[in-house]
């Protein structure tokens, strides 16, 4: 079973399948049809004695990735072997960490529009995002209700964690207290005006 897993995900194939078995008979399904040739062309490019090293859940865990879908607590648990190996990558810090397929690989099987695709806005421009909205909108001060908006796509978590280090930064600071907090530009400083020419 393990290595029928295995071998449909590494030719992009749909999981086996074990609908309309019942208790006194199994059936099984394996379908024939590859799914991305890309994610083929990815997985070899990884080394080989590296691949043999894999486990089913490993496999698992790159295919769930590459369909976009949640995590089981198992494979979670293999993110950081996955990590090490360079085929996958973190993004992003503490609750709002997510997990994507590496840009070595998708630039090596020349599919860097693919990485950028499912990177989505980089850590910086989301940044940016942040900080141009906070100034449009500084007379009344942003909630973070407001800026959830400007990142529809990103968890709440990861949109707090963007705007703490922003305020690291000195590019915004937080006025007030739980619902009444409001997201604002920092202080102007005050300009000093030469009067003595």
């Amino acid at each position: 079973m393990n290595l029928m897993v295995e071998n449909a995900i590494r030719q992009s194939k749909t999981l086996p399948s074990f609908d309309g078995s019942s208790s006194h008979e199994v059936c099984l399904t394996l379908h024939g049809t590859i799914q991305d040739p890309a994610f083929v062309r990815f997985l070899k490019r990884i080394d080989q004695e590296q691949l043999q090293l894999f486990s089913t859940y490993d496999f698992l865990t790159l295919d769930t990735l590459r369909r976009d879908k949640k995590l089981t607590d198992i494979q979670c648990a293999r993110l950081p072997i996955l990590v090490d190996a360079g085929v996958i990558e973190m993004q992003g810090r503490g609750r709002g960490v997510r997990y994507m397929l590496s840009r070595a690989l998708y630039t090596a099987i020349g599919n860097k529009g693919t990485y950028t695709r499912k990177r989505g806005l980089d850590h910086e421009t989301n940044k940016e995002l942040l900080v141009k909205h906070i100034r449009d909108n500084d007379n009344d001060g942003s909630p973070l209700s407001d800026l959830k908006q400007v990142l529809p796509a990103l968890p709440t978590s990861q949109i707090q964690t963007l705007l703490q280090q922003l305020r690291d930064e000195g590019r915004i600071q937080l006025k007030g207290q739980k619902r009444w907090a409001r997201w604002r530009s920092p202080n102007p400083k005050t300009l000093e005006i030469d009067t003595t020419s």
